[in-house]
């Protein structure tokens, strides 16, 4: 008999930025007229650098030629890329990290949404809240969230860790053990990030408890702040415990392209002594052809001292937007945190109003789409995000509109 796997179906409605392109969509219908201001998905908006151009069309060009035509990637990504990646990122941090414990794929989203399903659905799971709705949904589909509890907003069987104001954003971990725990650090949705210390704690958590950490780097790029890691290996002996998936979407506009690495330590095992390693690469090489030889070039490219110094002029563009977020949002009188060392400002609403209902404020009274915190767990209630990967006349225009509102 046919039927779906029911721990997708435990997952109701849309997922949250499909939920917001519908309400988007349906208020334009009715408002025709309308000029948005969109500042809700973090998408960006700058176009291709020129290095990254010149990289592609070289790329091409060996496409076009019998001698230099490639196809299928290597199961973990051309070693070109890898090796540089080795060098340029983790060895520059002092960190050692070595070219074959590097999976290429095409996306951050991808890898942290595949992961889940390596392992045993017994596994209990720590979830730091609000967080990017991926590692909540993929770990529903995994068999692993129970019965979501509406009261609450909560899957009966995962671990929430409420990072707040309260808590100044640092997470308070369990008491109990813990098998899996997802950390994203700059944080997506609310713009903090945890010091080298906060981490450190984390890390000898997962030490002391025989935790593995997914640890989710997609914006270290906008971290200017001293005392905040980069990475998580960073932390000593991290390489026991976690794992770290990175992007180059949001740091060299790869939005479009779609590149992205996780790095898996070969030490790291499961309570069986089973390589979690050998278990990826095995998983990698059956569901996963490889990222386009072109893009791995691009991604090589991005990673020269051109590269990141163009990639410094990315950052800093969008930087100044969340500045200009950050303070304007403040001289209105709103409380708002992040926007220092990550393109998100997490703006807490007026009292009275759910996340969703400052959504329609701004949709409707200032034609501003942002994000609801709801969306991203039970502790984004009474938030919204606000994303600083516009253009600057689009920044000033929103945040010129919500000032008279």
């Amino acid at each position: 008999m046919l039927n779906v796997n029911e721990n997708y179906l435990k997952l109701k409605g849309s997922y949250l930025f499909s939920e917001i392109a519908k309400r988007v969509a349906r208020y334009k219908e009715s408002h025709p007229e309308a000029n948005l201001v969109r500042l809700g998905i973090g998408d960006v908006t700058r176009p291709l650098t020129s290095s990254i151009i010149e990289s592609l069309h070289a790329s091409i060009e060996e496409m076009a030629r019998e001698d230099t035509f490639k196809g299928y990637a290597p199961d973990l990504g051309y070693s070109f890329l890898r090796e540089k990646i080795a060098k340029s990122v983790y060895a520059r941090l002092g960190c050692k990290i070595h070219a074959d414990e590097i999976f290429v794929s095409d996306g951050a989203k991808s890898d942290l949404g595949n992961l889940s399903e390596i392992f045993s659905e017994q596994c209990k799971v720590a979830i730091t809240d609000p967080v990017y709705p991926v590692y909540v949904d993929s770990n529903v589909m995994a068999g692993r969230a129970g019965k979501f509890n509406e009261e609450i907003a909560q899957w009966d069987n995962l671990t929430y860790l409420p990072c707040t104001e309260d808590n100044n954003f640092v997470p308070q971990l369990p008491k109990d053990d813990i098998d899996i725990i997802y950390i994203c650090s700059p944080n997506n949705p609310t713009g903090t990030a945890l010091k080298l210390d906060e981490l450190q704690t984390i890390v000898n958590y997962a030490i002391a408890h025989h935790s593995l950490i997914i640890f989710d780097a997609a914006y270290e790029a906008y971290i200017s702040d001293k005392g905040i890691p980069h990475s998580i290996y960073e932390c000593k002996d991290a390489r026991a415990c976690a794992i770290e998936v990175r992007s180059f979407s949001k740091n060299a506009g790869f939005t479009g392209l779609r590149l992205g690495y996780t790095v898996i330590p070969k030490e790291l095992t499961d309570a069986s002594g089973n390589s979690i390693h050998a278990v990826w690469a095995r998983r990698h090489s059956t569901k996963y052809n490889g990222a386009p030889y072109l893009v791995q070039r691009a991604g090589e490219t991005v990673l020269s001292s051109r590269g990141q110094d163009e990639v410094r002029n990315l950052v800093s563009y969008y930087m100044e937007n969340a500045k200009v977020i950050r303070d304007g949002l403040q001289k209105c009188g709103y409380t708002v945190y992040g926007g220092k060392n990550a393109p998100y400002i997490w703006l807490k609403v007026p009292h009275g109003q759910t996340s969703w209902d400052f959504f329609d404020t701004l949709l409707v009274n200032a034609q501003v789409v942002g994000t609801p915190g709801l969306g991203f767990g039970p502790s984004g209630e009474g938030y919204l995000r606000l994303t600083a990967f516009s253009t600057h006349n689009n920044t000033q225009e929103a945040l010129r509109r919500i000032s008279v509102m």
